[in-house]
């Protein structure tokens, strides 16, 4: 049997092939070995029961995941794999590499995501090339235009009182914030970046409030100029994008795409179809 896994910081998406070639899904907790260990990894896992029951089936695994930017890193991951599934021949690596793969369609091609973070690559269909030094800088540093980048200036403006009075009342009396619990949320628990990345509800609810639209817009353009713009060849090659972001704003990213020189081209909330497209193509029928 066959397993394929995408993982980022809030979700994971697994896909089983059978030798039938019947497919079942699951879905875990997201993790990342920049924040989780392999115990922490390992037993997330396992409590998707059903997945765990054709542990022992599981010939071939192929996962990316957030954060497994080094081989160090990738180690934690794929340690953690390696206890539940003993028999599985197994591939690591991160989400950039695996989004690449989802959105290949034989045309070299910029892909990005835009969810709970943010990165960029040119795939030519051989290797896999990042801009920018390589991967991106996380959500303190870096992630532009992501769910974590949008509820840092949504969680500023409202402590600041700079919301319109809709969205500030929202987060007040259904959110229950203030400076306390916000200042716990991202200084004191851990996954601040999850945390910041929850409050894109707000934004996605209200969708048509002028604020939120100036605001997605402005991150839309940050991402481009800091992850896209960055490939001297971004005028004349499509650039797809991956998450939720990118999935719930797209009209957003098209329009603000249009005007900075972008053929923006597939747009895909989650990348797990296509990765079992890509292998299925590329490893399997061939043999």
């Amino acid at each position: 049997m066959l397993l394929i896994a995408d993982s980022g910081s809030t979700k994971c998406d697994w896909m089983l092939i059978q030798d039938n070639a019947e497919s079942l899904s699951f879905n875990t907790m997201g993790f990342n070995p920049y924040f989780h260990n392999e115990a922490v990894i390992s037993n997330a896992i396992r409590q998707n029961t059903a997945m765990c029951a054709f542990a022992d089936q599981v010939s071939m695994l192929f996962l990316y995941s957030a954060g497994c930017s080094s081989k160090e890193l990738k180690l934690v991951v794929e340690r953690a794999l390696r206890s539940v599934f003993p028999k599985a021949n197994i591939y690591v690596d991160h989400d950039l590499i695996g989004a690449a793969f989802a959105t290949w369609d034989d045309t070299p091609a910029i892909t990005g995501i835009l969810g709970t973070g943010s990165n960029s690559c040119f795939f030519d269909g051989d290797i896999v090339k990042q801009a920018n030094n390589g991967l991106g800088l996380g959500y303190i540093l870096g992630d532009e235009g992501s769910g974590s980048w949008y509820g840092k200036i949504l969680l500023r403006q409202y402590l600041a009182n700079a919301l319109p009075e809709e969205l500030h009342t929202i987060l007040r009396d259904e959110y229950k914030l203030n400076r306390e619990t916000i200042v716990e949320g991202v200084y004191m628990k851990p996954h601040a970046n999850v945390y910041l990345a929850s409050f894109m509800k707000v934004l996605s609810d209200n969708k048509d409030n002028e604020w939120v639209q100036e605001s997605v817009n402005k991150g839309m353009a940050e991402f481009i100029r800091t992850h896209v713009q960055v490939y001297k060849n971004y005028q004349r090659v499509p650039t797809h994008m991956i998450g939720s972001i990118a999935y719930n704003f797209e009209d957003n990213l098209r329009k603000v795409g249009e005007t900075m020189g972008l053929q923006v081209g597939t747009i895909i909330q989650k990348p797990i179809f296509g990765l079992v497209n890509y292998h299925m193509k590329h490893h399997f029928q061939k043999k």
